[in-house]
């Protein structure tokens, strides 16, 4: 940790996807970065006065944030996962962001036709009767998980760039790798083995433990953040729905919306009177729905008589306290 640092700092993926989806994500939830310079490694997020965004390779920001340089950080699973260390000084807030989604498996050619899971592997390196080969960028995360399958004599080798040419040009049997449509792999003779699933990963919102507890700005600073983050993420796909309907009372009406299916809303339905020219008998009722909910609830409110239905998007459904910051203070208290 940096004890002279009284900044509180955010890092984000500098280059490719990823960082396009990042900010994209965080502008969509409320946290908009604000970068006038597209050259700039600092920016700010106006709504959260007191917050330094920096900009870091995605590799580089677990490593920032395990050493404490950074408080916080956006960044793949994967790459938290490869390199967080061995200390836990690195404690994940969210570990789905629902963006940046890929899994790391072990890979081999098409043209391998005898080998489909791992236990052929591990045969076909008793009958080669030496380590095999693997080309990867995480060494950490495929050993482990060879060795989990008896292959841990299996020899790493450093490969950057592009993976899938190792097996081809003979520095390497095999590969592990990031996977997310395979058409890479198609377009390059490989596939993956059905039981080689090392990791599945997305990008993630990760802290440093130590700050967390010696800090307590930086603690106000992670529930703000995550009270923006679940919010957005728990009304994406959400839609608010208001009706009108006829009722004695808004009992009534409600207990006619709970004969179907799914126009009971969250906890229950919000009725209140609607004030009319021509007298009571008119309740406005407000709900919430998932997407894949949408038509049959229009079709339900239509079955007990609602009208002038009104639908609009969801932008955010706070609770009480964010889930994932009680997960973080239970985190804490362990310590």
């Amino acid at each position: 940790m940096f004890p002279d640092r009284t900044d509180i700092r955010l890092a984000l993926p500098s280059k490719g996807r990823i960082a396009d989806d990042t900010l994209s994500f965080l502008a969509e939830a409320g946290l908009r970065v604000y970068k006038p310079n597209p050259r700039q490694l600092t920016a700010a997020m106006p709504s959260m006065p007191g917050l330094t965004v920096l900009f870091q390779r995605a590799g580089d920001i677990a490593v920032s944030v395990r050493d404490g340089s950074v408080d916080f950080g956006i960044t793949s699973w994967d790459l938290v996962c490869e390199r967080r260390g061995d200390h836990d000084s690195l404690l994940p807030l969210h570990r789905a962001l629902g963006f940046s989604g890929c899994t790391l498996n072990v890979i081999v050619p098409q043209s391998w036709d005898h080998i489909h899971t791992m236990a052929d592997l591990l045969a076909w390196r008793t009958e080669l009767g030496r380590p095999l080969r693997v080309a990867t960028k995480f060494h950490n995360l495929t050993a482990t998980f060879l060795a989990q399958h008896s292959l841990g004599d299996s020899q790493m080798i450093d490969a950057e760039g592009t993976l899938e040419i190792a097996p081809l040009i003979g520095y390497a049997d095999l590969i592990a790798d990031l996977v997310s449509t395979g058409t890479t792999l198609r377009d390059n003779q490989m596939r993956t083995l059905s039981d080689g699933l090392i990791l599945e990963s997305q990008a993630c919102l990760v802290a440093n433990r130590r700050t967390l507890k010696a800090r307590p700005e930086v603690k106000a600073m992670a529930r703000m953040l995550l009270e923006y983050v679940e919010a957005h993420l728990r009304a994406a796909g959400a839609f608010s729905i208001f009706a009108n309907l006829r009722g004695e009372s808004p009992e009534a009406v409600a207990s006619l919306m709970f004969t179907q299916s799914v126009i009971g809303g969250l906890q229950g339905p919000t009725i209140s009177p609607i004030i009319t020219r021509d007298g009571g008998g008119w309740y406005g009722a407000h709900i919430i729905v998932r997407r894949d909910q949408l038509t049959q609830a229009i079709a339900e409110l239509r079955a007990v008589g609602g009208s002038g239905v009104v639908v609009t998007p969801v932008t955010y459904i706070f609770e009480e306290e964010p889930a994932a910051y009680r997960a973080m203070l239970a985190a804490l208290e362990e310590d």
